[in-house]
């Protein structure tokens, strides 16, 4: 694997607490940034969502992974017609 250099200029407050929590994770800087890299790539996206809050500020928000299981599950009308399979079980 040939590697590359990446220099990011950040607030130093920013990279300070970023780094405090890489290192509460068992991280330091540079594998929290490779990881980044990596689930972008296997994302072929930002491996989150980032959109407008209500005043306009440009945030990073956490999605529920609904969508992921759409279609690949659903719930019975009634909630107890899965018991009726083990009735004879129980």
């Amino acid at each position: 694997m040939t590697t590359a250099n990446i220099n990011v200029r950040t607030d130093a407050t920013v990279k300070a607490q970023a780094q405090q929590i890489f290192e509460a994770i068992g991280l330091d800087l540079s594998t929290a940034v490779n990881l980044f890299l990596k689930q972008t790539v296997k994302a072929n996206n930002l491996p989150f969502v980032v959109g407008a809050s209500y005043d306009g500020n440009v945030t990073a928000k956490r999605t529920s992974h609904y969508g992921v299981w759409k279609g690949k599950y659903s719930l019975p009308q009634n909630f107890d017609e899965p018991l009726e399979d083990f009735k004879e079980y129980m």
